[in-house]
């Protein structure tokens, strides 16, 4: 029987929290024989535990999201990477995209889509841990957020609030300029987001609107949300179906990220020991 979690093939939205995962050793070996073996490598250059649990967890729900919404065998997933290094699946005609930060890996993804779509998402954790003032901190990121965005983001007199807003318009950038595979490589002054409304944990937000080098963008939509009291969620939409019927995030737990998986490698006892051994950032 197929998962109930997802409530439409075309737009899948998934977290998975961070703090919930502290795998046994038998959890580990089953995890990491899912993964592909350069992966597997690659994850293996982690120092903290927290940057291997996040990004360990994010290559299991590509797989997760591949398999449930193409049919391909899970053993048969096989991911590439483009000229920035993001992952894709070639033989799908599917997009998605990982993100993690904070407490939470999440994947947003498109499935069954025609060649015109395509996503970007993104997660901050509303906290500001810098040996800076928070003013100082705001005059040196002066020149990635214009004017207007700054008006926003400074409005409050709370500084949480403020904090809220700062992590809310940064948010919206990486989902977008993730979505356009450039990275924050390019000017993102030039990237400006008008915010209508305040965030709401009972509902996803769509009525913001971009602007880029002052002309207003249509063809995308922006899709916001939180996922708890600490954490902002952004989804980046371009050329959405219509209509489009935003999705809420859905939290998954381990047990459900590995459902329908299988392995594609023998289990690598030594390799999880040490792995288990690693120390975490944030205990």
């Amino acid at each position: 029987m197929k998962s109930l979690l997802m409530s439409s093939k075309d737009q899948i939205r998934w977290a998975f929290n961070l703090k919930t995962f502290r795998p046994s050793l038998e959890d580990l070996l089953k995890a990491t024989s899912c993964i592909q073996a350069e992966e597997k490598t690659r994850l293996a250059k982690f120092v903290f535990r927290d940057d291997f649990d996040a990004s360990l967890i994010g290559r299991l729900l590509m797989r997760k999201f591949v398999h449930e919404t193409t049919n391909t065998p899970y053993s048969s997933i096989k991911f590439e990477r483009d000229s920035n290094g993001k992952p894709y699946f070639a033989q799908g005609n599917v997009d998605f995209n990982v993100s993690h930060q904070g407490s939470y890996s999440v994947l947003a993804g498109i499935g069954n889509s025609d060649t015109k779509t395509a996503i970007g998402v993104d997660v901050m954790k509303i906290e500001y841990t810098g040996g800076k003032s928070l003013d100082e901190f705001f005059r040196i990121m002066t020149r990635n957020f214009s004017s207007n965005e700054w008006e926003a983001i400074k409005n409050p007199s709370e500084k949480r609030e403020k904090v809220k807003n700062f992590m809310r318009h940064w948010c919206l950038k990486e989902s977008y300029v993730k979505n356009i595979g450039v990275g924050i490589t390019i000017d993102l002054q030039k990237i400006s987001f008008t915010t209508k409304e305040p965030l709401n944990a009972e509902k996803v937000i769509t009525s913001t609107c971009l602007d880029v080098n002052n002309i207003p963008e249509t063809n995308f939509l922006f899709e916001e949300s939180l996922l708890d009291d600490d954490h902002i969620v952004a989804v980046a939409l371009k050329h959405p179906k219509s209509p489009n019927v935003p999705q809420k995030f859905q939290i998954l737990t381990f047990n459900e990220l590995m459902e329908h998986s299988s392995p594609l490698l023998e289990h690598d006892i030594d390799y999880c020991k040490a792995i288990l051994a690693k120390e975490y950032k944030r205990q």
